[in-house]
């Protein structure tokens, strides 16, 4: 699961920085999701270690009766724009100071190699399917690193257009496991109803609106 929308009013970069907290439709999200999986089988709920993350997970342990576990290796990828302002029509771009990150998109070089990303998430995603193996476990992250292992298992090159990424805020990414194989991949919006319409899976960034805050 992507975690929900996070209060974020300067609109910077947020990345693994601390003190990032879910805003009021953000605990929406989270509230609605659990709902959403309160009848499933699940037996183990993990998150990334950033507040966004916890605080979504939270709801969804509380419904099962279950103790939040943490998994540093769930956490969002690294980035060399945290703390700053980086998205459509916010001249990011032209600044010389800038170019040196973004000359590579396919390791990539203004962050966290998507393979290393691939790496972690496969043992995080294999380490719940053990803890909850015959039932169901949650697992709560973020953006890219969920697009990142998504892609991988589903044989697609790892570099790619950001914009294309089916991974919307409080998303559910579902791995089904066949003994220690994924045998299929689904995707599902259960609070798609809250979410703005420039953020769904797909939408067409608006100037001003389309920052990469680092979800």
């Amino acid at each position: 699961m992507r975690h929900g929308e996070v209060e974020n009013p300067t609109g910077v970069l947020y990345g693994r920085l601390p003190g990032y907290h879910l805003s009021e439709l953000g605990r929406q999200m989270a509230e609605r999701v659990a709902e959403h999986l309160a009848p499933r089988d699940v037996t183990y709920v993990v998150a990334s270690p950033l507040e966004r993350a916890q605080e979504t997970a939270t709801p969804i342990a509380k419904a099962h009766g279950l103790d939040l576990a943490t998994d540093e290796r769930l956490i969002e990828a690294e980035n060399v724009f945290q703390g700053k302002t980086f998205g459509v029509g916010d001249g990011a771009l032209r600044r010389p100071a800038n170019w040196k990150h973004v000359v590579n998109p396919f390791r990539p070089s203004w962050g966290e190699p998507y393979i290393d990303q691939v790496v972690r998430m496969m043992g995080a995603l294999n380490a719940a399917k053990d803890r909850a193996r015959g039932h169901e476990a949650v697992v709560v992250s973020h953006q890219l690193p969920i697009w990142i292992v998504r892609s991988y298992v589903e044989r697609r090159r790892l570099w790619h257009d950001p914009r294309k990424r089916q991974c919307t805020l409080a998303s559910l990414t579902t791995f089904t496991y066949q003994g220690d194989r994924i045998v299929s991949v689904g995707y599902s919006e259960p609070a798609r109803d809250l979410v703005p319409a420039h953020l769904l899976a797909g939408a067409r960034p608006v100037k001003g609106q389309g920052k990469a805050f680092g979800a």
